[in-house]
């Protein structure tokens, strides 16, 4: 749109120039300005600041050559008056008002009543400075160009404005200034521009701009203007540029806006418009740029849309259009730019765009559909779009090979196809795209080989993007690139067993990914030189072998945010040194030994550290617990040691990993500082402590909180209570006494997931281990969805609150190995998600509710070993869960899969049958008392004796006893259980 408002721009410039009688600063004027106008100008230079000195030529009698100054070649009166701040202070709506020369070059102050001695001003600029403006301005009734845009300190708009009946220019934009636009300024009927950008006017628009019949440009952007474009403003007829974008305007687009047949620019992004496109704007046949991305547009494009045959810019990007790409968009012969990404258009372009009719193809240099549903192949066309200059179609489901007619678009800047299905091998045509710059052919289907013959006439490329592919990149180990590249991302395709030889020529690399991909060789030395200056690198699951890589010396000075993976490698030895401007630390899964070095400590930015799974030992230094831009530690399974100091800092931390070392003592208060922690996971440590109460008061974001496998000691704390974003809670295998708090069924997260309570930690993935369904599984990208407590094998006394029922939320409900008593609640039923239930080892009585059967997901149960009685339930979810087992150890229990209950009503066959199974069980019974008592004898003696005389033996035998425990009671439960069965049946005689 840049070409088209500085056409504008100088055309009003030499409109107001030939309109104003005026000379400035001439030398060779032979008429001196006028006293009075002189003395004016003196004052209002005494009540500014000049910090850079600009008013110095404002000395002499005669004004008309000060700077700045312009008087009438007629008359000798002062006409114009620009102090604008010379100092550009915007690119575009990047302003960079905080830069020393912009600053040094403002004037400031108040401005002078004396302003209004110049009553023949035509022309004010005062932009650029930072003033209080007289609010007796509106007096100057000659003004026809009023510049005040970044100048107004006082943060009110000058009252009185709409009195400026000659006003023809006005611009006050950049000031910030808050409420609704003023109705006086619709009085302004000689207006023909209208400048109000980047302020704070939060009202709907002033139907009172309705009455500007004259204006041929209004700029009311970066606002926060509200409500519905008027229905008025088709009224004017005369308009050429309007510009509302950055806005919260909503509704649909009035149709009398079709009125505006002589608009060239009309720009309403970034607001919240909804409804379709109206086919009245088929009627804005002179319109060059439109622009509705980012709104909320939906329906079809009508086929007016045709009708605007001078446009050269379309971008309709992030809308909610669900069509086709209509047919008469291949006739928009003037079309340069075309953006229609972040929708939901279907069907092929070979029959809109890409179609050998129309002439579009003729003009267009810049396609983007990007994020939307487009399907089919790429047509062979496609190639004779000349002047294309971009081609962006990523994240769509294109399919087919790539066209080799591409090779022969000669002025190609940039191509990319990612995230699509195209397959087949990548045509060598690509290699004569001498103007390409960015190649992204990254996740699809492509096959084969990629040769040097692929690269032959690519110069000019600095981005290379060829990553998950099943492709080979086989080219000699003499090959020197024709181009330099900047990013480079080969991950997931085959580069190695070689450590690429090529890349040594790369003196510009910033960000190199070559994860997973099959390199198995130790890193060459000339790497280091390129290793130095890279940004991001990702080296991570490969077989790369030896030593971490170092860098000596710096390529570049400093690299913000520099982020290294060499993750699931085989790196062997200490830590090296590291770059002092490292962001994200990845070195987990890799044979690393030794300690972790002070010199890590000098990264004082790094904000993602990941050394789990290596073999680090010792202790932490105490330095590192002092990182304060710390976001991840993730030290997990390593051989780490000694305790958490109470110096620990940490205020960004979100995600602390220690589990699975050896660290012990008592958790730091100084952890209760790091308050936007998500997660923490201490198991598998030797911590021994109270579970501390400020973790509920202070830590109210934690979702993830798991202690497991520690010495944590005493009643669980009610606090706990207060954590409502929690979502997995893992107390088990600890010393816990006391009763499950009743509060525990307040867990806001435990009942429904709230999808917008996300955390995005950038570049780590979270990851947990958790015991569900009688295995310990690791979850990674699935720990969003997972809901689980487990609070097994403690010294928890008392009943199971009736308010968990409450967790509806719950995969996983583990309370075995504890003291519990009582009733299950009958309300178990509403646990509705539940997968997952251990209620073992515990001392529950009385009958197993019904409403255990609702539970359709249930896919592990166990119930052993309580004091259980009554019938078990039936029906759905629990007519799959038929092991005997899960129920054993719970003497009053009948139903399947156990023996049938007493009151099971028989046939006279069964009770047939039950005598003769009678003489098989007391025969049965027989057998098994006589080998179990002579073997059990004989066996008793032998081990007493044994372990009289053997030590060791001894060990190892309580040692199986230990490891084997349950087993042995299983087994010994089962025999039992026959036992009792024969008692019950009658087969001893009473």
């Amino acid at each position: 749109m840049g070409t088209t408002s500085s056409a504008l721009v100088m055309l009003f410039a030499l409109f107001f120039i030939a309109r104003l009688e005026f000379i400035c600063s001439s030398t060779n004027s032979n008429v001196s300005c006028i006293a009075s106008e002189r003395e004016a100008l003196m004052k209002i230079k005494g009540n500014l600041t000049d910090k850079a000195n600009r008013l110095s030529s404002w000395v002499g009698k005669d004004c008309c050559t000060w700077k700045g100054v312009g008087c009438s070649n007629k008359t000798g009166h002062v006409v114009k008056l620009d102090l604008r701040n010379p100092i550009p202070a915007k690119f575009g709506h990047t302003t960079y008002y905080d830069d020393p020369i912009f600053k040094m070059n403002e004037l400031s102050g108040q401005v002078s009543p004396s302003l209004l001695d110049l009553n023949h001003l035509h022309y004010l600029d005062l932009s650029m400075n930072n003033m209080q403006i007289s609010n007796s301005l509106a007096s100057l009734k000659s003004l026809r160009y009023l510049d005040l845009s970044s100048s107004i300190s006082d943060e009110t708009i000058p009252p009185h404005l709409g009195n400026l009946s000659r006003l023809q220019y006005l611009n006050l934009s950049y000031n910030y200034l808050p409420g609704p636009i003023p109705d006086t300024l619709g009085r302004l009927t000689s207006l023909t521009v209208l400048d109000l950008s980047s302020n704070d006017f939060n009202d709907s628009m002033s139907y009172s701009l309705c009455n500007l019949s004259s204006l041929v440009h209004i700029d009311l952007s970066y606002n926060s203007l509200s409500g519905a474009i008027p229905h008025c403003l088709g009224n004017l007829a005369s308009l050429s540029i309007l510009r509302l974008n950055y806005n919260q305007l909503q509704g649909p687009i009035p149709s009398e806006m079709g009125n505006m047949t002589q608009l060239t620019e009309l720009d309403l992004h970034n607001n919240g418009f909804q409804g379709p496109f109206p086919r009245e704007m088929g009627n804005m046949t002179q319109l060059k740029e439109l622009d509705l991305s980012q709104n909320q547009f939906e329906g079809p494009i009508p086929s007016e849309m045709g009708n605007m045959t001078q446009l050269t810019e379309l971008h309709l990007y992030s809308n909610a259009f669900a069509c086709e790409i209509p047919n008469s968009m291949r006739n928009l012969c003037n079309l340069r730019v075309l953006d229609l990404s972040e929708n939901m258009f279907a069907g092929k372009l070979s029959t809109s765009i890409g179609s050998p009719f129309g002439c579009i193809h003729n003009s267009l240099a810049d396609l983007s559909l990007s994020f939307n549903k487009l399907s089919g192949g790429l047509p062979n066309h496609l190639g004779e779009f000349k002047k294309l200059e971009r081609l962006i179609i990523r994240m769509n489901s294109f399919y087919g090979p790539l066209p080799s007619s591409l090779g022969r678009l000669s002025y190609l800047r940039e191509l990319d196809t990612g995230y699509n299905q195209l397959n087949g091998s990548i045509p060598i045509s690509l290699g004569q795209l001498s103007k390409l710059e960015s190649l992204d052919l990254s996740n699809n289907l492509f096959v084969g080989t990629v040769f040097e013959l692929h690269f032959a006439k690519l110069e000019s490329l600095n981005e290379l993007y060829l990553d998950s592919n099943s492709l080979v990149l086989n080219v000699t180990s003499q090959w020197v690139p024709p181009f330099q590249l900047q990013d480079i991302q080969l991950s997931s395709i085959k580069v190695g067993p070689q450590f690429p030889q090529w890349l040594e020529t790369q003196k510009n690399v910033r960000d190199l990914g070559m994860s997973n991909a099959s390199i198995s060789v130790v890193i060459p030395d000339w790497f280091e030189s390129i290793y130095c200056g890279i940004k991001s690198l990702d080296l991570s699951n490969n077989q790369i072998k030896g030593k971490l890589p170092i860098c000596q010396k710096f390529k570049y000075r400093y690299i913000d945010n520099r982020w290294l993976d060499l993750s699931s490698n085989r790196f062997k030895g200490p830590l090296t040194p590291l770059p002092s401007d490292v962001y994200v630390l990845d070195l987990s899964n890799n044979h690393l030994t030794g300690v972790i070095p002070v010199s890590l400590c000098k990264v004082k930015n790094i904000a993602f550290i990941e050394f789990s799974n290596n073999q680090l030992s010792g202790r932490i230094p105490p330095c590192l617990w002092q990182l304060d831009n710390l976001v991840v530690l993730d030290l997990t399974n390593n051989s780490l040691y000694g305790e958490i100091p109470s110096s620990l800092g940490y205020p960004q931390l979100q995600s602390l990993h220690l589990r699975n070392n050896k660290f012990y003592g008592k958790l730091p208060l100084s952890l209760q500082n790091s308050t936007f922690l998500v997660t923490i996971d201490l198991g598998e440590n030797v911590f021994i402590d109270n579970i501390p109460p400020w973790i509920g008061y202070n830590l109210t974001g934690l979702k993830f909180l798991n202690l497991q496998s520690n010495k944590f000691y005493g009643d669980i704390p009610p606090q706990l209570c207060h954590l409502q974003h929690l979502q997995l809670l893992n107390l088990a295998q600890n010393n816990i006494t006391g009763n499950i708090p009743r509060c525990f069924g307040d867990f806001t997260s435990m009942v429904a997931l709230d999808p917008t309570d996300t955390e995005d930690l950038h570049y780590y993935e979270e990851n947990i281990l958790d015991s569900m369904k009688g295995r310990e599984l690791e979850y990674t990208k699935t720990l969003e969805f997972l809901v689980s407590m487990d609070l097994s094998n403690n010294g928890i006394v008392g009943e199971v609150p009736a308010e968990l029922m409450d967790l509806s939320g719950l995969l996983n409900l583990n309370l075995s190995g504890n003291h519990l008593k009582g009733r299950i609640p009958n309300n178990i039923g509403n646990l509705t998600q539940l997968e997952s239930l251990d209620l073992s080892r515990n001392k529950l009585s009385g009958p197993i509710p019904p409403s255990l059967s609702n539970l359709s997901y249930l896919s592990h149960l166990n119930m052993s070993f309580n004091n259980l009685s009554g019938r078990i339930p039936t029906g759905n979810q629990l007519q799959t869960l038929d092991n005997p087992s899960i129920y054993i150890g719970n003497d009053g229990l009948c139903g399947a899969p156990l023996n049938s209950c007493l009151d099971d009503k028989s046939s006279d066959g069964d009770h047939k049958h039950a005598d003769e199974s009678k003489v098989a069980d007391e025969t049965d019974f027989l057998w098994f008392y006589t080998g179990i008592g002579p073997g059990f004898l004989v066996g008793f003696l032998g081990v007493c004796g044994t372990l009289n005389f053997k030590k060791s033996w001894r060990y190892v035998y309580f040692q199986f006893i230990e490891n084997n425990y349950n087993w042995i009671s299983i087994n010994i439960a089962i025999k039992l259980a026959q036992l009792r069965r024969m008692f019950n049946k009658g087969k001893f005689g009473g």
